[in-house]
Protein backbone atom coordinates (compact mmCIF):
# COMPACT_ATOMS: atom_id res chain seq x y z
CA UNK A 1 0.00 0.00 0.00
CA UNK A 2 1.41 4.04 -1.16
CA UNK A 3 0.46 6.82 0.03
CA UNK A 4 -1.08 7.65 -2.76
CA UNK A 5 -3.95 5.14 -2.53
CA UNK A 6 -7.03 7.26 -0.89
CA UNK A 7 -5.26 10.67 -1.79
CA UNK A 8 -7.71 11.61 -4.69
CA UNK A 9 -10.36 9.09 -2.02
CA UNK A 10 -10.14 11.05 0.84
CA UNK A 11 -12.11 14.04 0.19
CA UNK A 12 -15.54 11.89 -0.81
CA UNK A 13 -14.89 9.03 2.31
CA UNK A 14 -17.01 10.19 4.40
CA UNK A 15 -19.75 10.71 2.53
CA UNK A 16 -19.29 8.03 0.88
CA UNK A 17 -19.27 5.74 4.00
CA UNK A 18 -21.86 8.35 5.88
CA UNK A 19 -23.91 4.83 6.46
CA UNK A 20 -21.50 2.54 8.00
CA UNK A 21 -22.54 2.62 11.59
CA UNK A 22 -18.79 3.40 13.09
CA UNK A 23 -20.61 3.68 16.64
CA UNK A 24 -22.22 -0.10 16.16
CA UNK A 25 -18.95 -1.44 15.25
CA UNK A 26 -17.15 0.14 18.11
CA UNK A 27 -19.23 -1.30 20.75
CA UNK A 28 -18.92 -4.39 19.36
CA UNK A 29 -14.85 -4.08 19.75
CA UNK A 30 -15.73 -2.90 23.43
CA UNK A 31 -17.74 -5.93 24.13
CA UNK A 32 -14.55 -7.80 23.31
CA UNK A 33 -12.21 -5.86 24.72
CA UNK A 34 -14.39 -6.15 27.82
CA UNK A 35 -14.53 -9.36 27.97
CA UNK A 36 -10.36 -10.07 27.31
CA UNK A 37 -9.33 -6.96 29.31
CA UNK A 38 -11.62 -5.29 31.26
CA UNK A 39 -9.08 -3.03 32.70
CA UNK A 40 -8.10 -1.53 29.25
CA UNK A 41 -6.92 2.58 29.39
CA UNK A 42 -5.26 2.85 26.00
CA UNK A 43 -5.46 1.96 22.65
CA UNK A 44 -4.04 2.05 19.19
CA UNK A 45 -5.56 2.14 15.91
CA UNK A 46 -3.39 1.26 13.26
CA UNK A 47 -5.11 2.31 10.07
CA UNK A 48 -7.17 4.87 11.25
CA UNK A 49 -8.47 6.26 8.17
CA UNK A 50 -10.94 9.66 8.95
CA UNK A 51 -10.73 8.70 12.80
CA UNK A 52 -14.46 7.71 12.84
CA UNK A 53 -13.66 4.79 15.25
CA UNK A 54 -11.16 6.61 17.00
CA UNK A 55 -13.63 9.54 18.19
CA UNK A 56 -16.18 6.59 19.14
CA UNK A 57 -13.29 4.64 21.40
CA UNK A 58 -12.42 8.26 22.72
CA UNK A 59 -15.95 9.01 24.34
CA UNK A 60 -15.70 5.67 26.01
CA UNK A 61 -12.98 7.01 27.96
CA UNK A 62 -10.15 5.43 25.82
CA UNK A 63 -6.66 7.47 25.37
CA UNK A 64 -7.01 6.98 21.77
CA UNK A 65 -3.97 7.13 19.14
CA UNK A 66 -4.58 6.81 15.43
CA UNK A 67 -2.07 5.81 12.49
CA UNK A 68 -2.69 6.73 8.78
CA UNK A 69 -0.57 6.75 5.83
CA UNK A 70 -2.65 8.78 3.75
CA UNK A 71 -2.08 12.11 4.73
CA UNK A 72 -5.06 13.90 3.44
CA UNK A 73 -7.17 11.06 5.56
CA UNK A 74 -4.84 11.88 8.27
CA UNK A 75 -5.60 15.57 7.95
CA UNK A 76 -9.76 15.13 7.68
CA UNK A 77 -9.28 12.68 11.01
CA UNK A 78 -7.69 16.07 12.60
CA UNK A 79 -10.26 18.04 11.47
CA UNK A 80 -13.45 15.62 12.72
CA UNK A 81 -11.46 15.43 16.09
CA UNK A 82 -12.71 19.06 16.37
CA UNK A 83 -16.10 18.25 16.62
CA UNK A 84 -15.46 16.70 19.54
CA UNK A 85 -16.72 18.38 22.94
CA UNK A 86 -13.71 17.98 23.96
CA UNK A 87 -11.74 19.13 21.18
CA UNK A 88 -10.05 15.13 21.34
CA UNK A 89 -8.40 15.53 24.32
CA UNK A 90 -6.62 12.55 25.06
CA UNK A 91 -6.89 11.23 21.37
CA UNK A 92 -3.96 11.70 19.09
CA UNK A 93 -3.58 11.42 15.35
CA UNK A 94 -0.37 10.68 13.53
CA UNK A 95 0.71 10.62 10.26
CA UNK A 96 2.49 7.37 9.72
CA UNK A 97 3.30 4.04 8.34
CA UNK A 98 1.95 1.00 10.28
CA UNK A 99 4.61 -1.11 8.73
CA UNK A 100 7.14 1.12 10.44
CA UNK A 101 5.85 2.74 13.28
CA UNK A 102 8.19 3.39 16.54
CA UNK A 103 5.64 5.25 19.06
CA UNK A 104 8.14 4.39 22.05
CA UNK A 105 4.65 3.58 24.02
CA UNK A 106 2.88 0.35 24.37
CA UNK A 107 -0.69 0.26 24.58
CA UNK A 108 -3.38 -2.18 26.56
CA UNK A 109 -5.50 -2.76 22.95
CA UNK A 110 -4.41 -2.42 19.17
CA UNK A 111 -7.27 -2.31 16.89
CA UNK A 112 -6.75 -2.53 12.76
CA UNK A 113 -10.28 -1.99 11.03
CA UNK A 114 -12.11 -1.47 8.12
CA UNK A 115 -9.57 -4.44 5.88
CA UNK A 116 -6.76 -2.22 6.29
CA UNK A 117 -4.74 -6.01 7.37
CA UNK A 118 -6.00 -6.49 3.64
CA UNK A 119 -4.12 -3.76 1.96
CA UNK A 120 -0.73 -5.32 3.46
CA UNK A 121 -0.68 -7.60 0.16
CA UNK A 122 2.90 -9.04 0.50
CA UNK A 123 3.92 -11.10 3.41
CA UNK A 124 6.68 -8.85 4.48
CA UNK A 125 3.93 -6.12 4.77
CA UNK A 126 2.05 -8.48 7.23
CA UNK A 127 5.26 -9.14 9.04
CA UNK A 128 6.62 -5.48 9.52
CA UNK A 129 2.62 -4.97 10.54
CA UNK A 130 2.65 -7.83 13.59
CA UNK A 131 6.49 -6.37 14.36
CA UNK A 132 5.21 -3.35 15.16
CA UNK A 133 2.15 -4.75 16.80
CA UNK A 134 4.41 -6.81 19.03
CA UNK A 135 6.31 -3.94 19.90
CA UNK A 136 3.49 -1.60 20.89
CA UNK A 137 1.53 -3.96 23.04
CA UNK A 138 1.05 -4.17 26.71
CA UNK A 139 1.80 -7.89 27.96
CA UNK A 140 -1.90 -8.37 28.92
CA UNK A 141 -2.49 -6.16 26.02
CA UNK A 142 -5.29 -7.64 22.96
CA UNK A 143 -4.84 -7.05 19.12
CA UNK A 144 -8.08 -7.01 17.04
CA UNK A 145 -8.59 -6.68 13.94
CA UNK A 146 -11.10 -7.74 10.92
CA UNK A 147 -10.44 -8.79 7.50
CA UNK A 148 -11.39 -10.53 3.95
CA UNK A 149 -12.08 -14.38 4.62
CA UNK A 150 -10.10 -16.29 1.88
CA UNK A 151 -12.67 -19.13 1.52
CA UNK A 152 -15.68 -16.75 1.44
CA UNK A 153 -13.95 -14.65 -1.57
CA UNK A 154 -13.20 -17.97 -3.26
CA UNK A 155 -16.52 -19.67 -2.74
CA UNK A 156 -18.44 -16.25 -2.72
CA UNK A 157 -16.96 -14.35 -5.85
CA UNK A 158 -16.91 -10.39 -5.78
CA UNK A 159 -18.75 -9.07 -7.77
CA UNK A 160 -19.24 -5.16 -9.80
CA UNK A 161 -21.06 -2.37 -7.49
CA UNK A 162 -22.63 0.76 -8.16
CA UNK A 163 -22.96 3.00 -4.85
CA UNK A 164 -24.84 6.32 -5.23
CA UNK A 165 -24.82 9.02 -2.63
CA UNK A 166 -26.39 12.66 -2.15
CA UNK A 167 -25.76 15.40 -0.33
CA UNK A 168 -27.09 19.05 -0.96
CA UNK A 169 -23.98 20.08 -2.63
CA UNK A 170 -22.88 17.02 -4.76
CA UNK A 171 -23.96 13.52 -5.97
CA UNK A 172 -21.85 10.42 -6.13
CA UNK A 173 -21.54 7.52 -8.29
CA UNK A 174 -18.90 5.03 -7.23
CA UNK A 175 -18.54 2.06 -9.74
CA UNK A 176 -16.40 -0.95 -7.82
CA UNK A 177 -14.77 -3.36 -10.42
CA UNK A 178 -13.37 -6.09 -9.06
CA UNK A 179 -10.15 -8.38 -10.38
CA UNK A 180 -9.60 -11.66 -8.93
CA UNK A 181 -5.59 -12.53 -9.04
CA UNK A 182 -6.61 -16.00 -7.48
CA UNK A 183 -2.83 -17.33 -7.76
CA UNK A 184 -1.54 -14.18 -5.43
CA UNK A 185 -4.18 -14.07 -3.14
CA UNK A 186 -5.66 -10.38 -4.06
CA UNK A 187 -8.61 -8.94 -5.73
CA UNK A 188 -7.69 -5.46 -7.25
CA UNK A 189 -10.68 -3.39 -6.84
CA UNK A 190 -10.67 -0.67 -9.23
CA UNK A 191 -12.88 2.34 -8.33
CA UNK A 192 -14.38 5.03 -10.87
CA UNK A 193 -16.16 7.51 -8.72
CA UNK A 194 -18.16 10.29 -10.45
CA UNK A 195 -18.71 13.48 -8.99
CA UNK A 196 -21.60 15.65 -9.97
CA UNK A 197 -22.00 19.55 -8.57
CA UNK A 198 -25.63 19.71 -8.35
CA UNK A 199 -25.55 23.68 -8.55
CA UNK A 200 -22.93 23.52 -11.29
CA UNK A 201 -23.66 20.64 -13.28
CA UNK A 202 -19.76 19.92 -13.35
CA UNK A 203 -18.74 16.53 -13.56
CA UNK A 204 -15.07 15.26 -12.27
CA UNK A 205 -14.05 11.41 -12.55
CA UNK A 206 -11.49 9.74 -9.69
CA UNK A 207 -9.94 6.53 -10.40
CA UNK A 208 -8.22 4.68 -8.04
CA UNK A 209 -7.14 0.84 -7.59
CA UNK A 210 -7.10 -0.61 -4.24
CA UNK A 211 -4.90 -4.18 -3.75
CA UNK A 212 -6.72 -6.61 -1.14
CA UNK A 213 -5.54 -9.38 -0.20
CA UNK A 214 -7.97 -12.01 1.41
CA UNK A 215 -6.11 -14.10 4.42
CA UNK A 216 -6.60 -17.66 5.70
CA UNK A 217 -6.50 -18.71 9.34
CA UNK A 218 -3.52 -20.67 8.76
CA UNK A 219 -1.46 -18.07 7.31
CA UNK A 220 -1.95 -15.62 10.29
CA UNK A 221 -1.31 -17.90 12.70
CA UNK A 222 2.09 -18.59 11.27
CA UNK A 223 2.71 -14.77 11.01
CA UNK A 224 1.71 -14.02 14.44
CA UNK A 225 3.72 -17.48 15.36
CA UNK A 226 6.94 -16.54 13.65
CA UNK A 227 6.20 -13.16 15.78
CA UNK A 228 5.96 -14.00 19.00
CA UNK A 229 2.09 -13.58 19.15
CA UNK A 230 -0.94 -16.21 18.91
CA UNK A 231 -4.23 -16.44 17.85
CA UNK A 232 -6.70 -17.17 20.28
CA UNK A 233 -10.25 -16.35 18.50
CA UNK A 234 -12.12 -16.01 15.37
CA UNK A 235 -15.37 -15.06 14.37
CA UNK A 236 -17.72 -13.85 11.75
CA UNK A 237 -17.16 -9.80 12.33
CA UNK A 238 -20.36 -8.44 13.63
CA UNK A 239 -22.69 -10.97 14.72
CA UNK A 240 -20.09 -13.52 16.28
CA UNK A 241 -21.21 -16.69 14.31
CA UNK A 242 -18.37 -19.15 13.96
CA UNK A 243 -16.53 -18.51 9.97
CA UNK A 244 -17.89 -20.40 7.44
CA UNK A 245 -16.96 -19.85 3.31
CA UNK A 246 -19.70 -17.38 3.36
CA UNK A 247 -18.39 -15.05 5.59
CA UNK A 248 -16.66 -12.41 3.66
CA UNK A 249 -15.74 -10.14 6.26
CA UNK A 250 -13.78 -12.06 9.47
CA UNK A 251 -12.32 -10.73 12.80
CA UNK A 252 -9.89 -12.26 14.79
CA UNK A 253 -8.04 -11.45 18.41
CA UNK A 254 -4.42 -12.57 19.29
CA UNK A 255 -2.21 -11.68 21.98
CA UNK A 256 1.45 -11.62 23.13
CA UNK A 257 2.85 -15.33 23.39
Amino acid sequence: MTKKVFDAYSHYYDLLYRDKNYKAETDYICKNINELNPEAKSLLDLGCGTGRHDTEFHKRGFKTTGVELSEKMFRIAEKNKEHLSDKGKNLIFKNGDIRSLKLRKKYDVIVSLFHVMNYQTKNADLDMTIKTVKKHLNTNGVFMFDFWYGPAVLQDKPIKRLKIINDDKIMIKRKSTPFLKINENIVDVSFEILVTEKRTKKKSVINEIHSMRYLFIPEIEMILDNNGMKLIHTEEWMSGKKLTDKSWSAFAIAKLK
